[in-house]
Order: C-alpha cells, then sequence, then structure tokens
C-alpha cells in the first residue's frame, strides 16, 4: 500500500484551470458540420438533429466543468483519496481483471448525460435504467463502487457523489494495473434520471466506423486525437465473442471474414469464438491484458484490434498516425495523453453546485 499513499501524497490541492478549458474551444459546431457534409443522404436528417443536440450539451458541459476543482473535499472529507484507494486496492488485489471494467463503467457514465453516475442507478417497475441496457449489459464492478460508497458514509455522511466516486475508482484502477495516475478534479453531482435507450443511442458501438466514431466524441467536446487516445484504454480487458461474430462469420451478410482482420488472427479467434457462442470471452490485448501499456497500438497496427471500432483508427489519417507513433515509439507519449484525456472526459456533462444531488446510495436516487 505504500507506493500507492506515496502516489497520493504528490497530487496537488490547488485548483489549475485545465489548458483545454482556458484555450479557445475547437469550433465543434464546424467539426460536427463538415461529418455531415460526408455523410449519405439518407442519414442527413438524423446527423443534422444530432448535431445540434451534441452542441447545446457540449457548451453546457464546457460551462458546468468550471466548477470542479481539485481538493473540493478537502475540507469536508479530507480522507477521500486515501479511503478510496484502500478499497479499490482490496479488490484489485485479488482480481486485476476488475480494472478494464471499473474503466469502462466511467466511461459509459460520462458519454451519456454526462459524468452524473446515471449508470449506476438500477432499473424500477416503470422505468429501465442505463445499467440494464444492452451496451450496459457485461459491465461488472458496481460492487466495488457501492464499497467505496458504503466506507465514504460511514467516515463523512452525505458529502461525496457517486459522480467523483466512479471517476476516482476508474484512475485508481487504471494505476494499480500499470497506468498512469492522474489528478481528479471533484465536485460533480449526482444525476436523477436514468433511460437505457439513451446509453443505446449515445455510446460509440464496438461494430462502428470511424466516422461515427468521430461524430460521437466530437459531440461530448472529445478531440480525434483523445478517440485515439481514449480507446488505448482496450489495452485491457475482455470481450465477448458475441460482439465480434459477425466480423468472423458474416461480415457482409455472405459468411465472409472482415478484410481488415488479419487472416491469422482472425483463424484464431474462430477455433476460441464458435458460432453461436454466447459465453465465450478473449482477450482484448493477447499477453498483457491485464496489464495497462501501450501495446495495444501495436496490436492495432497488426490489423488485430478485436473490434471494428479499433480497426477503424487505421481508416483516418489522424487516428492512424497517432496508433503508428504509439507503435513505433513503445508508447512515447501515450500515458501522458491518457492521462490528459481522461481528465477531458470527465468534465463531460458534470452536474455542480445546487444541479442534482448528493445520492445516500449509488444505485438509487434519494
Amino acid at each position: 500500500m505504500t507506493g500507492f499513499v506515496k502516489t497520493l501524497s504528490k497530487a496537488s490541492l490547488e485548483y489549475k484551470r485545465p489548458a483545454y478549458l482556458s484555450s479557445k474551444p475547437s469550433q465543434p459546431k464546424e467539426q460536427l458540420q463538415n461529418l455531415c457534409s460526408k455523410t449519405m443522404a439518407t442519414h442527413k436528417l438524423f446527423c443534422v438533429i444530432f448535431l445540434q443536440l451534441a452542441l447545446a450539451f457540449f457548451l453546457a458541459s464546457l460551462a458546468n466543468a468550471g466548477g470542479l476543482q481539485l481538493g473540493f473535499y478537502r475540507k469536508k472529507c479530507p480522507d477521500l483519496d486515501l479511503i478510496v484507494h484502500q478499497t479499490v486496492y482490496r479488490y484489485i488485489s485479488r482480481d486485476r481483471t476488475l480494472a478494464a471494467p471499473l474503466l469502462r463503467m466511467h466511461f459509459h457514465d460520462c458519454f451519456v448525460r454526462g459524468c452524473e453516475g446515471s449508470v449506476l442507478i438500477s432499473s424500477t417497475q416503470k422505468n429501465q435504467a442505463e445499467k440494464d441496457a444492452i451496451p450496459n449489459k457485461t459491465l461488472r464492478g458496481f460492487n466495488v463502487i457501492d464499497a467505496v460508497k458504503s466506507a465514504l458514509e460511514k467516515k463523512c455522511p452525505g458529502v461525496v457523489s457517486c459522480a467523483d466516486i466512479l471517476a476516482l475508482v476508474a484512475r485508481d484502477a487504471v494505476l494499480m494495473v500499470g497506468g498512469p495516475h492522474w489528478d481528479v478534479p471533484t465536485g460533480r453531482r449526482d444525476g436523477r434520471v436514468s433511460i437505457a435507450n439513451e446509453a443505446l443511442f449515445n455510446l460509440p458501438p464496438p461494430f462502428a466506423n470511424i466516422t461515427v466514431l468521430k461524430q460521437q466524441f466530437a459531440g461530448v467536446g472529445l478531440s480525434v486525437k483523445d478517440l485515439a487516445v481514449l480507446s488505448g484504454g482496450h489495452t485491457i480487458g475482455i470481450g465477448h465473442c458475441t460482439t465480434i461474430s459477425d466480423r468472423l462469420y458474416n461480415f457482409t451478410g455472405k459468411g465472409d471474414t472482415d478484410p481488415a482482420l488479419d487472416p491469422r488472427y482472425a483463424a484464431q479467434l474462430k477455433k476460441k469464438c464458435k458460432p453461436g457462442n454466447s459465453n465465450t470471452v478473449t482477450e482484448m490485448d493477447p499477453g498483457s491484458f491485464k496489464s495497462f501499456d501501450e501495446d495495444y497500438y501495436t496490436v492495432v497496427a497488426k490489423r488485430r484490434g478485436l473490434f471494428q471500432s479499433d480497426a477503424a483508427l487505421l481508416d483516418d489519417a489522424e487516428t492512424r498516425d497517432y496508433v503508428k507513433l504509439q507503435s513505433r515509439t513503445q508508447g512515447s507519449t501515450f500515458a501522458q495523453d491518457f492521462a490528459e484525456s481522461m481528465v477531458k472526459m470527465g468534465n463531460i456533462g458534470v452536474l455542480t453546485g445546487k444541479q442534482g444531488e448528493i445520492r445516500k446510495r449509488c444505485a438509487f436516487v434519494n
């Protein structure tokens, strides 16, 4: 534990406004319009509607992100970081594979309604929540979030939001499997609404092409570089064979395999992922799926990315250049880039001040 506590002691509690908030926004409206202009005519109406909603969401995100700060809980819950670290360590030390779903949970939360903990809310008889949407069916680690919340409620009841817990847990989980440390600005409030269909619509699917991925990232104020960087989170974790079944066995509806997938790797996957097998999983980053490193980019560069969304990084000049850079230089900038993009993602659509609430239990609104 000393290594983790030492890392905590280096974290500055003085708020420093992130550079991406101080600088001029990268003209999200123009970016989205350019993407829409390249979209097929049958999808133009959808794209225009998506553009307007995305722009409004992005501007609101920028406005609220200014309410976050380092050391937000310094007076009301001074042991926050230590409690989170100790609790997460207790779980990760027993099961390193938990790091990936905890990181993914934060990502899935932020892309739907912003980083306000709506992915943690349980469904009711009257409402199917995000947690039960198809893209979230394979999420796990909710017990870790609940354990952290329980420990914090004993120490400082009614103070720390579930949204902040999720952001801190994701950071610590990544750190504990070899990833970078980043300071997490806090002060998020918890949302009160969680709708399954919104997760289905807003989360980037594993079969997305590069145009769709760029649209969805731009829609929440993230850049093309952020797309390439955050995709690197696939260096840890597993994928379900059902997700890649069509890619292996029926890519164009004619019983074929995706030609973008390395043939030898495709043959290996077919041995493991038999047609119709809904229970088998396979490693995202073969050989090091429990360790956070730059190997993901080497895998993608060799056309061995598991999902179509991984392979799609080779279909755009900027994302392809980033993949090749990290593969060629053993991830020379990946750790720093990932830390910066995670802070940026953690500011998406946050609720601050008197917005939302501080949930007593993360799975239920007050």
